[in-house]
């Protein structure tokens, strides 16, 4: 970390997570859907994966999902979870595999330790992302594999605009209010630059419907995804501020006609995510789009 700007709090994405924990159950659900769609691109490798790292592994979203109702799935044997978060983790205590509160950008793993890593919607937070890869890529033996999944350039693009317009009209300045993401075509050089070989990426969109910004604001709260930007605003944000950005979303952002079925979120390619019941009793949906980069290092003589 030396030398490396520091963008992120990790202290603060750490509190936020601990805070989430007793409640994340109500929040997870972008964290269930991309746990499966990890799973199903695991699914397309055939080889078998005897040790396992899993980064960002929470309540243990990920493990329920590769050992579902129909039997183990991935062909991993034994996964190991890793979390800023000790809360999160204890939360997870009834699956299977042990589990270590650590950071991503610190590993306390020795080289060679792992035939596969796996990181759910966790990197992103990094301040030093090269440097975090090299560290996964480190902790990997020789025919190793890594598939991650990272909140892409595109997520909270309407959230973040509304904020800094409501508070240049409100406050006459602006603070950063959304953590800037990785760009889909930075994802692969930052790959290759970390030492990995055959870097694939690619990008699923993911479009949440919202009656307002205040229920997508309690929800990234619930996922402990809440600003962590060192530059962040250290005190409560003014109501006003608050107000003129929901009036702006409102204005440019909800669409009456856009409600999905039953006020479920629509998820690109027709998958649905179920919601919280406070969701689906509203009135007015809009639409939140979360730009998830998947990165892939095949193993060598894995891919169907």
């Amino acid at each position: 970390m030396t030398g490396t700007p520091e963008v992120f709090d990790r202290r603060q994405v750490r509190r936020q997570r601990d805070r989430a924990a007793p409640r994340f159950a109500a929040h997870d659900f972008l964290v269930r859907e991309v746990a499966e769609r990890l799973t199903e691109r695991l699914e397309e490798v055939t080889r078998r994966f005897p040790c396992a790292l899993e980064l960002g592994g929470r309540d243990g979203a990920l493990s329920r999902t590769l050992h579902g109702a129909n039997g183990r799935r991935g062909g991993i044997e034994r996964l190991v979870r890793c979390d800023l978060s000790e809360a999160m983790l204890r939360r997870a205590t009834a699956e299977p595999g042990p589990s270590v509160v650590a950071d991503a950008e610190a590993l306390p793993f020795q080289t060679g330790s792992f035939d596969l890593v796996l990181s759910l919607l966790d990197l992103h937070w990094a301040n030093d992302l090269p440097g975090a890869l090299i560290q996964v890529r480190r902790a990997l033996r020789p025919d190793g594999m890594f598939l991650g999944a990272l909140l892409g350039g595109e997520t909270l693009n309407e959230l973040r605009a509304v904020l800094l317009t409501a508070e240049a009209e409100v406050s006459g300045g602006a603070s950063p209010r959304v953590a800037p993401k990785v760009d889909l075509r930075d994802a692969g050089a930052l790959l290759q630059r970390a030492g990995f070989a055959l870097p694939m990426v690619d990008a699923d969109t993911i479009t949440v419907t919202y009656p307002d910004a205040l229920a997508l604001m309690r929800d990234l709260r619930g996922m402990g995804e809440g600003n962590a930007v060192v530059g962040r605003l250290h005190r409560f944000t003014r109501r006003m501020v608050l107000l003129r950005a929901a009036a702006l979303y409102a204005e440019r952002h909800c669409d009456a006609t856009a409600r999905g079925r039953d006020g479920q979120a629509q998820l690109h390619r027709h998958v649905e995510v179920e919601q919280d019941q406070n969701r689906r009793e509203e009135t007015h949906d809009t639409e939140h789009v979360v730009d998830a980069l998947l990165l892939q290092r095949p193993s060598d003589d894995g891919c169907t």
